[in-house]
């Protein structure tokens, strides 16, 4: 890779994960490829060019489960193997996670949506976060597959575990102990699906692991390793996105009051709130692929074997294809955002998280009443999957 190519703000530190769009705009109009802190790895910011990356998996491979360290010890399926083989596992579990079929989840996770709310608003504050973001859609993923609300607790333990592993090891600086942390919470999700496994294959019921349980490609059941790795990308992929959409989305709210007035005025431009939010915020600010022959992107060549990271959030305000990027839009005709990925490993459970967010924004806004962020208190972000770690919100009790 040429030496002149320049290092990017750091995304990750979560002064700039906070309100990361003025570097992205830098990274788009600046250097489209520049080198992530720290580890020297390429970064892709342009739309064009994380689009075409996105769209040749037989150049930018998310065959990379050797270098992700997620504490698995196969590929998660469907999401780090690539066509031909992931083309057969998608058309098995599309249909299963279509917007149809999501549709028939609703009411629970409706009913869900306004119980929590209830709990909190004639008290006229809450913690967002620790009381409604993180818990709602991991009661969703519960109604999925059929499991005991009483196991939310253990399932945010072990998500945890994988994906902020640094808030749980003793020292976060150890990059063994973090490490540690990792493989003792996949072995812990493991261990409890290969339960579930067998006390379904006893009792099925109408859930995503019976569905699984009897399910063929090419005439042939899926084996307990494919179950299982399918099952572990559906905790991680399910307990962390839509909390962390709806984080950042509800502290723009909370601090852009006429935005949440028209919320408030008319309900239809809900559906095009969560888009133009998903695009504004992008919550997953970027995923990796690994780079499998030397090709030149964004006036840069890469290498084979390099690890790339696709600025997802950076693409999403790239002036080329967004008119007006910089602008919050409601109403913007012509949304083709990203923030669910693109291409063959565009999101599994896109359908189920819009209706999540959909249900979550509808609910509030029919509960609560104007609200903003607590006076002197000020939301800390993470970077990566950008999420809020507090959101103290306050409202007038009525």
């Amino acid at each position: 890779m040429a030496s002149d190519v320049p290092e990017a703000p750091n995304i990750f530190d979560p002064g700039v994960a906070a309100c990361p769009q003025a570097a992205y705009r830098t990274m788009v109009d600046e250097c489209p490829v520049s080198l992530m802190p720290l580890t020297g790895g390429p970064i892709i910011s342009r739309y064009e060019d994380v689009m075409f990356a996105l769209r040749h998996p037989k150049i930018f491979s998310s065959a990379m489960e050797a270098q992700m360290g997620l504490g698995t010890d196969r590929p998660m399926i469907p999401q780090q193997i690539d066509p031909p083989a992931q083309t057969k596992y998608r058309k098995l579990l599309d249909p299963r996670f279509s917007a149809s079929r999501m549709l028939e989840l609703e009411p629970s996770i409706r009913a869900s949506a306004r119980k929590m709310i209830e709990v909190f608003a004639d008290r006229g504050e809450c913690d967002y976060s620790k009381e409604f973001a993180i818990p709602f859609p991991c009661e969703a993923f519960l109604h999925l597959f059929g499991l005991p609300l009483e196991d939310l607790s253990l399932f945010l333990e072990m998500k945890d575990g994988i994906i902020r592993p640094q808030t749980v090891a003793e020292d976060p600086t150890d990059l063994e102990a973090v490490a540690n942390v990792r493989a003792a919470s996949g072995k812990r999700i493991y261990a409890y699906f290969e339960d579930l496994i067998e006390k379904r294959r006893r009792d099925p019921r109408d859930d995503l692991m019976s569905f699984l349980l009897e399910a063929e490609i090419d005439g042939e059941k899926l084996s307990q390793n494919e179950v299982l790795d399918i099952s572990f990308l559906q905790l991680l992929a399910g307990l962390d996105t839509v909390t962390a959409t709806l984080g950042c989305s509800f502290a723009y709210l909370a601090t852009n009051p006429e935005q949440q007035l028209r919320l408030r005025e008319d309900a239809s431009r809900i559906k095009g709130a969560i888009e133009e939010l998903l695009r504004w915020e992008t919550p997953v600010v970027g995923v990796p692929r690994l780079i499998k022959q030397d090709i030149e992107i964004g006036g840069a060549s890469l290498e084979a074997g390099q690890m790339v990271i696709l600025l997802l959030g950076a693409a999403n305000i790239d002036p080329r294809e967004f008119d007006a990027a910089e602008v919050v839009d409601f109403e913007r005709e012509r949304n083709r955002q990203i923030a669910f990925g693109g291409g063959n490993h565009r999101c599994l459970g896109s359908h189920l998280a819009r209706m999540e967010l959909r249900v979550a924004f509808e609910e509030w806004h029919r509960r609560i009443p104007a609200y903003h962020i607590k006076q002197g208190e000020t939301p800390i972000y993470t970077g990566g999957i950008r999420e809020v770690q507090n959101l103290p919100l306050v409202w007038d009790r009525e």
